[in-house]
């Protein structure tokens, strides 16, 4: 059992913490505070290899694999959460497409996420009344000659005013899973509109929109994978998506660790450094406990990917205990720094309000209980 990183895995992690500490963390409190898409943040992590980690050298990514992405992942991540969950949507929409496309379909598309032309790519699952439930899709896809048309809307979409092709799921059949399928849908499709764009809490450098579906007309070869096999591929990326959401976690949780670390080593109080006193060394103990226990659940998760053995229980595994266990790290170092952790001349507040949607998306902590639970009672 080896717990170290292998050469590509380690020369990834380095150059996306490179590239990272120098040209995104000095711009991660403005992209938070203006709201600002990173545009210049994304393209240069497409430029080293970073929009398609885990996608073949053939279709323009880096084939590092996905131990070398989620490390990459928590690296973007502890400098700008934004940045970082826009890389994680793009990289998963590269790999469905890889995995699931027919060789003109990866060919268009994957070379295109992955050297930067697409700034993102989105995956276009939830919906108004179809979150947590996809069997509640109300999105339809009707054929018509040479191809589809698509009706309907969607919800909560990353980069959804961003994104140069939507992986957009719609109902093809009856009811329930069984009647879903999966297509491609390039940006600018004519019908295709981006509604409200979310006023959230934290990742405020990350566009989330609704979208609208008003006859967007698509031919044949936009279907992605077997006519109404779209839950099965659905299912398959989000596998892969809590890994790189877990990663996102760590990454954010590290950044506060580390944050709260040093301050707690400069504050003084009663004639000593904050440091010195049990309450606040507990706190530190138990983040940097929690810490480690995350980051190897999700490297094993990713390592069975990589192998190309079932991973779902071990995803979701980490996915809730990472995601879980950053929030409370982040709320450590917001108390670890007092009053001047509620105020934006630290970071732990942006911190705290980034971690806190990790909980949610790509299924909920309650979602994640449900997989476990099923496989451990199997």
């Amino acid at each position: 059992m080896d717990f170290e990183p292998n050469d590509t895995q380690r020369l990834v992690q380095q150059t996306a913490r490179a590239y990272a500490q120098q040209h995104i963390l000095p711009e991660a409190a403005a992209i938070d505070r203006e709201e600002r898409f990173p545009r210049a943040q994304l393209l240069g992590l497409a430029e080293l290899g970073m929009m398609a980690v885990n996608v073949s050298p053939e279709l323009g990514g880096a084939g590092a694999g996905a131990v070398a992405y989620a490390l990459a992942m928590m690296e973007v991540a502890k400098a700008c959460a934004s940045t970082a969950v826009t890389m994680a949507v793009t990289n998963m929409v590269g790999e469905v497409i890889a995995k699931f496309g027919t060789p003109a379909q990866t060919e268009r598309y994957c070379p295109k996420l992955a050297d930067g032309t697409f700034f993102a790519g989105a995956f276009a699952l939830s919906e108004p009344e179809a979150g947590s439930d996809p069997g509640a899709m109300r999105t339809t896809a009707r054929k018509v000659d040479g191809g589809w048309t698509i009706d309907g809307q969607k919800q909560w979409i990353t980069s959804g005013a961003q994104a140069g092709v939507y992986v957009t799921w719609a109902r093809t059949g009856g009811p329930g899973t069984s009647g879903i399928s999966c297509f491609l849908v390039p940006g600018g499709a004519p019908g295709l509109s981006v509604g409200k764009h979310e006023d959230k809490m934290g990742l405020r450098g990350s566009n989330t929109a609704s979208l609208v579906y008003d006859g967007v007309r698509v031919d044949d070869d936009a279907l992605l994978g077997e006519l109404e096999g779209g839950f099965k591929i659905a299912m398959m990326a989000l596998d892969g998506g809590r890994i790189g959401i877990s990663a996102q976690a760590i990454g954010i949780a590290t950044a506060a660790l580390e944050e709260s670390i040093a301050y707690a080593k400069d504050r003084r109080q009663f004639g000593h450094p904050i440091a010195d006193f049990q309450a606040i060394q507990w706190m530190i103990a138990d983040s940097k406990a929690e810490l480690e226990a995350a980051r190897l659940l999700c490297l094993r998760a990713a390592t069975m990917k990589e192998r190309g053995v079932p991973f779902s229980k071990e995803a979701s595994m980490s996915k809730v205990y990472s995601t879980e266990a950053a929030n409370r790290i982040c709320n450590r170092a917001v108390q670890i720094h007092g009053g001047y952790g509620y105020t934006r001349e630290f970071a732990a507040e942006r911190h705290l309000r980034d971690v806190r949607v990790t909980t949610i998306y790509e299924g909920t902590s309650q979602v994640q209980r449900l997989v476990i639970a099923r496989s451990a009672l199997r």
